[in-house]
C-alpha cells in the first residue's frame, strides 16, 4: 500500500478518536459540571486532524482521479462522528478488489 494512503488512514482513524474525544470533552463541560480540560486538548487536535484529513483526502483525490461525487463523499465524511472511519475502510476495499480481481 503506498505511503500516501498509510498517512490517510492513519489520519482518518484519528480523526475520528479526536473527534470522539472532543464530543466527550463538551460533555464535561455543558453537562457535567463545567470542566474544559477536554475541549483544551481535543479541540485544537481535532481541528489539525481534520484539516490533514481534508487535505488529504484532496491529494489522493487529484493524484488517483476521484469522481467529484467521491471527493464530496471523503470530505463531508469528516463531519459526523466516527464517519471519516467507514469512508477510510471504503477507500480501502477499493484499493483491494483490483488486487482480487486480478488474482
Amino acid at each position: 500500500m503506498p505511503g500516501l494512503y498509510r498517512l490517510f488512514f492513519a489520519v482518518a482513524i484519528a480523526e475520528a478518536c479526536s473527534w470522539a474525544g472532543l464530543l466527550a470533552g463538551m460533555y464535561v463541560k455543558y453537562l457535567g459540571g463545567g470542566a474544559e480540560i477536554g475541549v483544551q486538548i481535543f479541540g485544537p487536535v481535532h481541528g489539525a486532524l481534520f484539516m490533514a484529513y481534508v487535505v488529504l483526502v484532496l491529494l489522493l483525490a487529484r493524484r488517483d482521479n476521484w469522481s467529484l461525487g467521491k471527493i464530496a463523499v471523503g470530505v463531508l465524511a469528516a463531519i459526523p462522528p466516527l464517519t471519516s472511519i467507514w469512508f477510510e475502510r471504503r477507500v480501502s476495499r477499493s484499493l483491494r478488489e483490483p488486487a482480487l480481481s486480478t488474482a
